[in-house]
């Protein structure tokens, strides 16, 4: 992590620049004095992160797109990658063993988690501040400073009951700000539960076309919108992550647009390969910054908990901070002082690299459960709770019909399966397939559940 980080700072401070070579593993190790493994493992990390890459024959790299920080943003064509509205979001699946977003459900099963409670329960008659429990908000800062190499003062976080709580409070102190409603750019494909609560206060919804990298950084429309939400960890569905060169396109448009990003952080420290990637806050200044950090324990730690943060500049919490003192803190006291004890004592880190290998696991059984079954393909997957079953062929419109037909299928099984072509914006323009979960019930019925999917997609 140390060399990671030090490499990492002389490629940002342009010691290292764009294009050139760095030294071969071997050499750097015994430069350093410590074993090749340690250089592996940080290239590899750096060139997960975008700012290394691999050339056959030529040894590793700077990023060579690095170099070019000039942005070029193409006003989409009406109608075509632009369009205000809602969609159809997805329905709520019914409860199953494959629901997306429901975590393996073990992480409160421990003594840690117990001491935890017990220690809060002495505080049960002490009211938390409005911004949060002082201890959180200290361990919520080392948090990601460990897990994301994101370092920010806890001044800068703001305990919240999830991420879309902190999504609202956000909305609401622009709202009040600007004193009009407000317009923000979500990805299509995206994740939907954050576009309806921006949609419930009364913001118009604009589309913003994803691929598989995430957000299209070189499409995003000048002078229309106050607010981006993007996962640049993790896109969801897709499940890319945001290379370098456009988390710096998206900073820069966002400063010289004086647009705010929301980073949806949703289950970005469930990475399978390699260290989580860095948040985009941690390019941000923290001062001036436009980067607000959204995060959640729900994925972690259990999605009853209600608990989440947000980390914002400076420049921002000067809106926040007195909608949050108004509206007062929406988390007890019991619960912040029994989640700061757990985060203190490290059983966080070591229950989300627990958590880690049981997914990697149901990952691959995934893969193995579906290979051979025609017309569908396993997307690639880096980390996260879900998996992506892409429906392939030439003719599109059967492909939706075969989605609309699992579908119903996997929701009469009470399976909890959704439809992949329903997380665009714009009906009949996506990829169409299913979305699973990988969490939710024992290793049993996990693959029972996916036994009979499979059933399900060999007849459809």
């Amino acid at each position: 992590m140390q060399l990671a980080a030090a490499l990492r700072d002389a490629i940002d401070a342009g010691t290292l620049r764009a294009g050139e070579t760095v030294p071969a593993t071997r050499e750097l190790a015994r430069r350093l004095g410590v074993a090749r493994g340690v250089v592996v493992s940080s290239y590899e990390q750096l060139i997960a992160e975008g700012y290394l890459v691999a050339k056959h024959g030529r040894g590793t790299e700077v990023n060579p797109e690095l170099g070019a920080t000039h942005v070029k943003h193409a006003a989409p064509e009406t109608g075509e990658t632009l369009e205000p509205g809602l969609g159809q979001l997805p329905t709520e699946a019914a409860r199953g063993p494959l629901r997306p977003g429901v975590p393996i459900p073990s992480a409160i099963d421990s003594p840690a988690w117990r001491a935890a409670w017990r220690e809060a329960a002495v505080r049960a008659h002490v009211v938390a501040p409005p911004l949060g429990d002082p201890q959180l908000r200290e361990e919520i800062a080392d948090h990601l400073r460990r897990m994301r190499a994101t370092a920010r003062p806890a001044s800068d976080v703001i305990v919240t009951a999830g991420t879309r709580d902190g999504l609202g409070l956000l909305l609401t102190a622009l709202g009040t700000t600007r004193g009009r409603s407000l317009t923000v750019g979500v990805e299509d494909p995206g994740l939907p539960s954050l576009r309806g609560v921006a949609a419930r206060h009364g913001a118009q919804i604009v589309a913003l076309p994803a691929d598989d990298e995430g957000l299209d950084t070189s499409r995003l429309p000048q002078g229309m919108l106050d607010v981006v939400i993007v996962t640049p960890s993790h896109q969801y569905p897709l499940g890319g992550s945001l290379p370098l060169v456009r988390r710096r396109e998206l900073l820069a448009w966002a400063h010289t647009s004086g647009v705010i990003i929301v980073e949806d952080d949703f289950d970005s420290e469930l990475r399978y390969t390699g260290s989580p990637l860095p948040t985009l806050a941690a390019l941000d200044d923290a001062v001036t910054g436009s980067v607000v950090l959204l995060g959640t324990f729900s994925r972690t730690v259990a999605p009853a908990l209600s608990a989440g943060f947000m980390v914002v500049p400076r420049s921002i919490r000067s809106l926040v901070e007195p909608a949050r003192h108004e509206l007062g803190g929406p988390v007890s006291a019991v619960v912040q002082s029994a989640l700061a004890h757990y985060l203190a004592s490290g059983e966080l880190r070591r229950h989300t690299a627990r958590l880690l290998r049981r997914y990697a696991e149901r990952r691959d059984l995934v893969s193995e459960r579906f290979a051979g079954v025609p017309g569908v393909i396993v997307r690639p997957m880096d980390g996260g709770l879900h998996a992506v079953l892409e429906f392939v062929g030439a003719n599109q419109s059967r492909l939706r019909d075969r989605e609309a037909s699992a579908v119903a299928a996997a929701q009469e099984a009470a399976l909890g399966a959704q439809p992949l072509g329903a997380y665009w914006q714009r009906q009949g323009d996506g990829m169409a397939g299913i979305v699973i979960g990988l969490g939710g019930s024992d290793n049993a019925e996990f693959d029972e559940a996916l036994r009979a999917l499979r059933r399900i997609l060999e007849t459809s």
